[in-house]
């Protein structure tokens, strides 16, 4: 039965290597490596174990089963049979899940940028739903969300709003929101009452370290005027507006949100490190992209991922054909049900392409 599961031997191989390195005293030098490989050696340390414990069990398993025809000894071996089965089966289940490679950004910060889409007015007050939903669901969770960035629209809504989130596991909960959120309803400026789509996009970016994304201050061009609030309020009277413009890659990232020009520089260049870091991991995807099986989530924003449809109080997930009636809920902030769907059929894809590497 051992034979089904893939080979340990890198494993090994692996913990060979960090206990090699977490000999040596120099590593503890570097803190923050020091921590990472002493992680890294829990987790391989675990896979081996439990793998080692499978082998003990599965070997009684033979020996209980081999009693069967021994009349003195075969109903206490029919009984080890049925405890041992399902043990193993458990612990098999759980050494899958461990051998997969950990996500490299699990633990980050989570930046999330809000833009509405299509539909006017009524995709701008979207995208402050989708706000609002997930300031809720990270106040649910005890994260905490800081605004970097937001353009009001006149009917009140957003026309883009960037937020980050701190929270131990805000990453593995929300990098699945990638992509086109579609709302169906019959907007308040609607006198006839008809159905209007509209739509907004969301982007998940992990927050970069300085080490991890080099910007070169030649290759900027950063701007200051003075913010202004929805319909021409200021906001302040100081050129605080900050707007930089990055041309090697032509992204521009535009923060007012403080009173303070030195602060909002310093947000918008958090922004601009996060989505350097973002084509940074794409590309590197995109080598080995041959090899991967479609995951549930590309990333990309054009790909419509879930619609909310209010006459029908129905929120349905189009990646893995999961529906919902708790609309309401849902934009409370109760997420759960929908990011454990989520992440199920995730781990389901990641389990199979587990199994395909073992085959080749």
């Amino acid at each position: 039965m051992m034979d089904l599961l893939p080979n340990i031997d890198p494993f090994r191989q692996r913990y060979n290597e960090l206990e090699k390195q977490l000999s040596d005293p120099i590593i503890f030098k570097d803190a923050a490596l020091a921590s990472e490989l002493s992680r890294d050696h829990g987790r391989v340390k675990s896979i081996i174990e439990t793998f080692e414990e499978i082998e003990s069990l599965e070997a009684q398993l033979e020996e209980s089963k081999g009693l069967l025809s021994d009349e003195e000894f075969a109903d206490a071996a029919q009984e080890e049979i049925e405890l041992l089965q399902p043990n193993i089966k458990k612990l098999r289940e759980n050494l899958l899940v461990a051998m997969l490679p950990p996500d490299p950004d699990m633990g980050r910060n989570t930046i999330i940028e809000i833009r509405a889409g299509a539909g006017g007015d009524e995709a701008s007050l979207f995208a402050a739903d989708l706000f609002r939903m997930y300031c809720k669901y990270s106040e649910n969770k005890s994260w905490s969300l800081e605004c970097l960035s937001q353009s009001h629209s006149e009917s009140g809504g957003f026309k883009e709003v960037v937020f980050i989130i701190k929270g131990e596991d805000a990453w593995s909960k929300l990098k699945f929101e990638s992509g086109v959120h579609r709302v169906q309803r019959v907007p308040v400026t609607e006198a006839s009452g008809r159905i209007h789509t509209s739509t907004a996009t969301v982007a998940v970016l992990p927050e970069a370290k300085e080490v991890e994304v080099h910007i070169d201050q030649g290759d900027l061009e950063i701007g200051v005027c003075r913010a202004s609030g929805p319909g021409g309020q200021g906001v302040n009277t100081t050129d605080s507006a900050v707007q930089i413009l990055h041309k090697p890659s032509g992204l521009t990232v535009y923060c007012a949100d403080e009173r303070s020009q030195l602060k909002n520089k310093n947000k918008a260049m958090t922004v601009l490190r996060s989505r350097l870091f973002k084509i940074k991991q794409a590309e590197e995807r995109e080598k080995y992209a041959q090899d991967r099986r479609e995951q549930v989530g590309t990333g990309d924003r054009s790909e419509r991922i879930r619609t909310y449809n209010f006459p029908q109080s129905r929120i349905t997930d189009h990646r893995i054909n999961y529906t919902s009636h708790a609309l309401n809920e849902s934009l409370l902030g109760d997420l759960d049900h929908l990011f454990n769907a989520l992440y199920g059929e995730d781990l389901r894809l990641r389990l199979e392409n587990l199994g395909d590497e073992k085959e080749r």
